[in-house]
């Protein structure tokens, strides 16, 4: 197990040191742990989206842990207490939370990440996302300190409420979901639009004003270099799921061609 109390990759998330990730549809240890290899910051496991559940966390996170010094995080279904609970009980170090429309259920779910007297998170020293027992009573409270809080950026009540979102302490990322973000505007799919173009740069000046870290998900690596420029820091990179997608499609086209 990793030092427990290890609060270096937040650290590195408020600095706003570049972090290039991974989405993990999959739900597969073995994809997990060939990904984790490669050496991305952050590997993401959807729950949301992706094809695994809760109970194939545990495996994909011990995959990632033995593969690499990718940090494991987790987008739940949703912003419960339970599920944000659990996804960090099974060894997160951080999470996305997905569909929240304002800076009150921003407050909400941030308050799911920490244990008392910071938040309401229920206490459970035997869990992997508490060293496996190692940690005592007197110190659960520093475990606080290594989650990020990642808050997704996708609907027009989440955008109106960037610098309130931002402003919130715990909320260390504001993540734009590019497609859900583009359709709850009008404009689905529309990624040069002026109206998305001005929601991007309302994220990142709330990021700014706020000393928070600006997230997005792309698939095409040649407009990392734009979203950087842009303010952009905390930045995935496709999926697995794609990956693989990609790859088949290819090398049948090279084949056929």
């Amino acid at each position: 197990m990793t030092d427990p109390f290890d609060r270096s990759f937040r650290d590195r998330v408020l600095a706003g040191e570049t972090l290039l990730g991974l989405f993990i549809d999959l739900g597969s240890a073995a994809s997990a742990e060939l990904c984790g290899s490669v050496g991305y910051d952050w590997l993401l496991v959807d729950l949301e989206h992706g094809s695994g559940g809760e109970a194939d966390l545990a495996d994909q996170f011990r995959a990632i842990a033995a593969a690499g010094d990718s940090a494991p995080l987790v987008r739940p279904q949703s912003g419960e207490r339970i599920r944000i609970g659990r996804a960090l009980d099974l060894g997160a170090r951080g999470v996305m939370v997905p569909r929240l429309e304002s800076a009150d259920q921003a407050r909400d779910a941030v308050a799911a990440l920490r244990y008392p007297p910071d938040g309401i998170r229920g206490v459970a020293t035997r869990v992997r996302g508490a060293g496996l027992g190692v940690v005592g009573h007197a110190d659960v409270k520093r475990l606080n300190e290594r989650v990020v809080g990642i808050i997704q950026i996708e609907s027009r009540g989440g955008l109106e409420d960037a610098d309130a979102i931002a402003a919130i302490d715990g909320v260390d990322v504001l993540f734009v979901g590019p497609a859900d973000l583009s359709h709850s505007l009008g404009i689905p799919g529309q990624f040069q639009h002026a109206d998305y173009l001005a929601a991007l740069d309302r994220v990142v000046a709330a990021c700014r004003a706020h000393g928070k870290a600006a997230g997005i998900l792309v698939y095409d690596t040649a407009v990392v270099a734009r979203h950087l420029e842009l303010g952009f820091s905390f930045v995935g990179i496709g999926a697995d799921a794609g990956f693989v997608v990609e790859g088949a499609r290819r090398s049948l086209a090279a084949l056929r061609g």
